[in-house]
């Protein structure tokens, strides 16, 4: 079945279409463009092959049609001179939003949102439904276009959506808006904490006569920053009492915990059965580098939490142990309060192992409230060092806490060599 092309959108494609981004939301565009019979130029400021560096004066006025992958602030300097010269800008979920004929669930927050798109996937499948897992899970929007031929009518793209694909969204339109929750992250880009949440609210903006569900954190801010959610949208996600048909299941403790409790808010929006969700949650398994345990060593156990790549998520994963944890943790700065990141930290680390650019500055604040730490200058160094000190009943865990891209390619190839770590040192491991 061919896709069909938006008025507006026709007579642009007479042009070739400038592509911001060589990465895999900008191949993926370039997919979906030769899909409705385009052709694409990629400009990669990152020396990618088969791309173009700079995009100015001529290169610029080539174009009528600017695609920008979500590493492309609004503020940068191609995207202005494309405005400039009159070109048409759309970021790649909004673009390839055009041409889905299904339905759409649109999943955002601070953290848990890989997860709920994979559950809510995965739930939806089980009953029989056409669902697919897309955004910023790591397989774009564009891509599932493409494979899919739009999607049928019937078909659903359950799309995780971060704040820097949000904040600029014009035609996006979902049935359904999910966001779990709301903690600081990201403000190297937005500046603010209300930028932050302004970015993400878009989604609810772009869910007009839709369903919206929203966790506890994001109602407080919510009220903090004079948004109105309606009372159907509030959905009390923390400090709820456990869920014994939750036992043995990722979900049985926070914070996953309150994937569940909003996936099934959508779910009865619905009118399904909460008997078929609830089955979903026992054969459902989370995605790798998400507070995985890697492995137990003379009874000291070593934990993958490499996804957290925030303030928030930390503190969850160390909640969730009974006593101290030895933590690895740095990475490249999101911007933030890491001050009062480490104060709070405090009580749950024994002692902390810090990596990567962040490390000095972890440090200094961590001298300053009394956590015992150690700087490091990789992650294999921590690992051996964090092995040296631990004793049986030690939990070791790597959740680092802030990005991967000063060391790591991402944060999976930070989960993986972690792992590797823990395999190679086996002996060196023995207390």
């Amino acid at each position: 079945m061919s896709l069909v092309v938006p008025e507006f959108i026709q007579p642009l494609l007479a042009h070739p279409v400038a592509v911001f981004g060589g990465g895999v939301s900008g191949r993926a565009v370039c997919n979906l463009i030769e899909k409705i019979g385009g052709t694409a130029v990629i400009f990669d400021q990152g020396g990618k092959a088969e791309t173009l560096s700079e995009f100015r004066g001529s290169a610029a006025t080539a174009h009528q049609l600017v695609i920008y992958s979500p590493g492309f602030p609004p503020t940068h300097p191609w995207i202005s001179e494309a405005r400039s010269v009159g070109s048409v800008c759309l970021a790649e979920l909004d673009f390839a939003s055009l041409f889905w004929r299904g339905a759409l669930i649109s999943i955002t927050g601070t953290n848990g949102k890989t997860t709920l798109t994979e559950f809510l996937t995965h739930a939806l499948r089980s009953v029989g439904r056409d669902a697919y897992s897309t955004g910023n899970i790591g397989f774009s929007f564009s891509q599932l276009v493409v494979d899919r031929a739009g999607g049928a009518p019937d078909s659903i793209a359950v799309c995780e959506v971060s704040s820097f694909q949000a904040e600029t969204l014009r035609h996006f339109r979902a049935d359904a808006a999910l966001w779990t929750n709301f903690a600081e992250d990201h403000l190297e880009r937005h500046g603010t904490m209300e930028s932050y949440f302004h970015a993400k609210w878009r989604l609810f903006e772009r869910s007009v006569g839709g369903y919206v569900f929203a966790g506890s954190s994001v109602q407080s801010h919510a009220v903090k920053l004079g948004q109105t959610l309606p009372a159907e949208a509030q959905v009390e996600t923390e400090g709820q009492p456990g869920d014994v048909l939750l036992r043995g299941t990722v979900f049985a403790h926070y914070p996953q915990q309150e994937n569940f409790i909003l996936a099934a808010a959508w779910w009865r929006s619905q009118g399904l059965l909460e008997t078929d969700l609830y089955a979903a949650a026992q054969s459902f398994r989370l995605g790798a580098h998400r507070l995985a345990r890697v492995a137990v060593k003379d009874g000291v156990t070593w934990w993958n939490d490499s996804k957290a790549t925030n303030f928030h998520a930390v503190e969850a994963a160390v909640a969730g142990f009974g006593t101290p944890v030895i933590l690895i943790a740095g990475g490249k700065s999101k911007g933030g309060d890491v001050a009062a990141f480490v104060r709070r930290l405090v009580p749950q680390v024994k002692h902390a192992f810090l990596i990567g650019e962040t490390r000095n500055v972890m440090a200094t604040f961590a001298g300053v409230n009394g956590m015992p730490h150690t700087v490091c200058v990789d992650l294999a160094e921590a690992a051996r060092r964090a092995s040296e000190m631990a004793v049986a009943g030690d939990n070791i865990l790597l959740s680092p806490g802030f990005a991967s891209f000063d060391q790591f390619k991402n944060y999976e190839d930070r989960g993986l060599q972690f792992i590797a770590l823990v395999n190679k040192y086996s002996v060196a491991f023995v207390n």
